[in-house]
């Protein structure tokens, strides 16, 4: 009888509690799990980051084109060398005089999601292609400062 209520005992304690070799499978499990996890929710950041930067460019470049078109149409008076483009992205912002009313193009100039900062790359048709250095004449297209790499290949700054 002893031995029996002895066994009883020792099967109730192991059923209320884990064993060490249970605690260490869920353990290693669960750090399975989570290093898989990681670099999932990175790549959605990034993936994120660049919609962002998509949307934020085609922003720019949509209020740069119709700053120009309105400029096309004389509806202000611009710099000769401009070629009717906007002098830079704070003119975009602060709007202009279009017959005594004030136009903006732009609500603010956007954050770069890849650089943290509101500084842009800026060119204008004097300048090189190929050049990371603005000639200051007119803001014809805006890109990415980012060095970095796309998830397709490419590079932010060639966006």
């Amino acid at each position: 009888m002893m031995h029996l209520r002895s066994y009883r005992r020792q099967g109730v304690k192991s059923a209320l509690g884990f064993t060490l070799l249970e605690l260490i499978i869920a353990t290693a499990i669960l750090l399975i799990l989570s290093t898989m996890a990681v670099p999932l929710a990175r790549l959605t950041i990034k993936r994120e980051r660049e919609k962002r930067l998509r949307a934020d460019l085609w922003e720019m470049r949509d209020a740069i084109d119709r700053y120009k078109i309105d400029a096309d149409r004389n509806a202000f008076q611009t710099k000769v060398d401009s070629q009717g483009y906007p002098p830079d992205l704070e003119t975009l912002v602060k709007g202009v005089d279009v017959q005594g009313k004030k136009v903006r193009y732009l609500r603010r100039i956007q954050i770069d999601p890849m650089t943290g900062t509101t500084e842009w790359g800026l060119r204008s048709m004097q300048d090189d292609p190929d050049s990371d250095s603005w000639g200051g004449q007119s803001v014809f297209d805006v890109y990415s400062k980012s060095q970095d790499e796309a998830l397709d290949g490419t590079k932010y700054k060639d966006w």
